[in-house]
Order: structure tokens, then C-alpha cells, then sequence
């Protein structure tokens, strides 16, 4: 098993905005992340601790402004919290290894698909296509991931 975890230097490697969303609970505006328009198959990892989040197979277009799964492709790299900020009583999602802030999850979702809309900020994911998983670790997960046309 990997070895997934929040280090000095991964929090280095940041951008601003990355280091604002992961570490601060931060949102990025919506319909301006790099991954939010992403069909490529591969999956979305952690940005600071490299655990793996979703696959591109869970990924859908919800029209909310940011990228949206319908669930998680390792359930226990995904720790739901309480979140009561901004007056509002939501469901916060966060990487469980690296306690990065990823999102929030809200019921909205497709319903044939289990009716969960995890809506997860650009600035807390890696994506590794599905070319690279093996390379860099992510085999395990290569047969959650749809094959390329």
C-alpha cells in the first residue's frame, strides 16, 4: 500500500490557489478550474497527498461550475464532515490521508448512478491519465477506469 500523506514539500509545490483551497477550505471560482471541462480517462488524485479520489468513469456534467462525480473510487480516501459555514448546512468532503479540502457532496445527483453529486474543486486534484496510471502507481484502479476509444 502507498504511502499517502501531506509533506512539507508537496505543500511547497502548491500554487497559491491550490494551497488556498486544500489548506484553508477555500472554493475556487466556479467555471474556471483546469480538470472542470477534463473527458480524458483517467482518475483524480489528491493534489497534496497523491490518495486516489475518483476515476474519470464516476466523472459527469452537472452544470454546477465545477467538476462532479458520483462517487468516490476508493470510499475510504473520502472523509464526509458537517459543514455549517456560510449559514448553510452542508456535507464537506476532504482527502482522509492528506486533509486536503476537496468539496462538498450533496443529493442531487443522478439518480441512477446512486443520486450523489460530489462537487470537488479543480485546485485539489491531480489527474493521471490512464496511460500513466500503472507508471505512477495507480494500477489497481486501471479496471475502474473506462477504456479509450
Amino acid at each position: 500500500m502507498a504511502d499517502y500523506r501531506k509533506t512539507p514539500e508537496a505543500l511547497a509545490a502548491l500554487t497559491p490557489e491550490q494551497y488556498r483551497v486544500t489548506q484553508q477550505s477555500g472554493t475556487e471560482r466556479p467555471g474556471t478550474g483546469a480538470l472542470l471541462g477534463n473527458k480524458a480517462p483517467g482518475i483524480y488524485v489528491d493534489i497534496v497527498s497523491g490518495e486516489p479520489l475518483f476515476a474519470s468513469s464516476d466523472k459527469y456534467e452537472s452544470g454546477c461550475g465545477w467538476p462532479s462525480f458520483t462517487k468516490p473510487i476508493e470510499p475510504a480516501n473520502v472523509a464526509e464532515l458537517r459543514d455549517v459555514t456560510h449559514g448553510m448546512l452542508r456535507t464537506e468532503v476532504r482527502s482522509t490521508h492528506g486533509d486536503s479540502h476537496l468539496g462538498h457532496v450533496f443529493p442531487d445527483g443522478p439518480r441512477d448512478r446512486g443520486g450523489l453529486r460530489y462537487c470537488i474543486n479543480s485546485a485539489s486534484l491531480r489527474f493521471v491519465a490512464r496511460d500513466d496510471m500503472e507508471a505512477e502507481g495507480y494500477g489497481a484502479y486501471l479496471s475502474q477506469v473506462e477504456e479509450i476509444a
